[in-house]
């Protein structure tokens, strides 16, 4: 699945509220009038009933479990960006710009943000003072660096060690270093990794609500695919049936020979008589993703095609088999390899065959920690969660792709969507 697909659900966020945008912004109209959507699209309604937002409670435990694992990596505070991670610790949503905005998680004590001076009124719009209200501010001539280094000093040094979260950018960490002295800067990842790699029930909840829609969206999209249709109208009528289900989603198109490539090509296209179709995308609940591949044909299947589909499900069974709490997350790529490798596809990524790893973790963000893929020995744990996704590509042809994300549960792992079950069936 696109990593940029945030990107393309953040800006169909604005294409619903009264911002206008270009109206080829995502290839099609975004003022399409809703009766000229077919029946299936138009008589689905809001499912938003049901959905439970992440609870201050949860937060705090989350806070918690990082001070924990600060002490275990022997680091006296970490910095965050208002990406992620920031939403995922303080519920607060916020960006990042060319300005030092973020928050200070110390290993011990109360948080605390650092805040461009004219922000300030906004930035206490937007925390929730259970999570710390102490914000230090810099002028537009200041620099912020000092104040992130003083606010872990000021919480008690123990190891002279700061964490800069992965998603912090180069100048704000080396700006850090340059000032604290006698402090080392390190990777948060374990930090925010060893947090949010596992899931708690209340997550799951709310990534199976994403998934659950989803594919509810495509069901009700699919039903509009003819031939003749543009790509680009397909994947109009897809966001239009998140729209009407209460969410904003996006989910891309690849139509025959341009299927073979993973993450499509900007290529305009019409879906014809035979051609295999690929569509990927998600929805966010909550901020949580949801990721899901259905490749189909329309109209009747070669026995090439039939072929290859059944192979790559074939894949994705033997990947889902292959998933046990302890064992290494490598083993789960090398499963799906074996079934594809053995029957006469390519190996170690070469084409054609399977070009890439066999999932990715998801969470907050589309892809996070940790991945199916050769080399990776993160255990299993329970609480994880992954997408399920080898793709058989054949340049020049089409590629066949079948995704859907699982959760880790006490007994092995569960699928947030039923499986395809074959070619001309594409939702279990």
């Amino acid at each position: 699945m696109k990593q940029n697909r945030r990107n393309f659900l953040g800006l169909a966020a604005l294409a619903s509220s009264s911002i206008a945008l270009p109206s080829n912004l995502f290839g099609r109209s975004q003022t399409a009038n809703t009766e000229d959507l077919p029946k299936e699209i138009r008589d689905l309604q809001p499912q938003k009933d049901g959905v439970v937002p992440i609870t201050i409670e949860e937060r705090k435990q989350r806070i918690v479990r990082a001070q924990e694992l600060m002490a275990q990596q022997k680091i006296d505070g970490i910095f965050l960006e208002g990406t992620a991670s920031c939403f995922y610790f303080t519920g607060m949503h916020w960006g990042q710009s060319e300005r030092t905005f973020g928050v200070v998680i110390p290993a011990k004590g109360d948080l605390a943000y650092v805040c461009p001076r004219f922000e300030e009124d906004r930035a206490r719009e937007l925390i929730l003072p259970v999570f710390g209200n102490e914000i230090r501010c810099w002028e537009e001539h200041e620099s912020p660096y000092a104040l992130i280094a003083g606010i872990i000093k000021d919480r008690g040094v123990r190891y002279h060690r700061i964490g800069m979260e992965e998603r912090v950018r180069f100048f704000i960490a080396d700006g850090v270093k340059k000032v604290a002295t006698g402090f080392e800067i390190v990777d948060a990842t374990p930090i925010t990794a060893g947090c949010r790699m596992i899931k708690t029930k209340a997550e799951i909840a709310l990534l199976q609500k994403a998934n659950d829609i989803t594919i509810e969206a495509y069901k009700a999209a699919f039903a509009s695919i003819q031939p003749g249709m543009s790509q680009s109208t397909l994947s109009s009528n897809i966001a239009a049936a998140f729209r009407k289900l209460g969410f904003n989603g996006y989910a891309s198109v690849q139509v025959g020979k341009y299927s073979a490539l993973p993450h499509g090509s900007i290529t305009p296209q019409t879906i014809l008589e035979g051609d295999v179709v690929m569509v990927d995308g998600g929805t966010l609940c909550e901020g949580y993703e949801s990721d899901i591949t259905r490749t189909i044909v329309v109209g009747k299947p070669t026995k090439r095609q039939t072929d290859v589909w059944n192979l790559e499900k074939q894949a994705q069974d033997a990947a889902f088999a292959a998933i046990k709490i302890g064992s290494p997350a490598e083993v789960v790529d090398a499963a799906a390899r074996k079934v594809i490798e053995s029957n006469g596809f390519l190996n170690n990524y070469r084409l054609p065959g399977l070009p890439h790893r066999t999932g990715h973790g998801i969470g907050l963000e589309g892809h996070e920690w940790t991945n199916f893929v050769k080399g990776n020995q993160t255990k299993i744990a329970v609480g994880m969660c992954f997408s399920d996704e080898p793709t058989i590509s054949i340049p020049g042809e089409f590629g066949i792709r079948l995704e859907d994300c699982l959760y880790i549960a006490e007994d092995g792992p569960k699928f947030f969507s039923k499986q395809s079950i074959s070619i001309d069936k594409p939702f279990g």
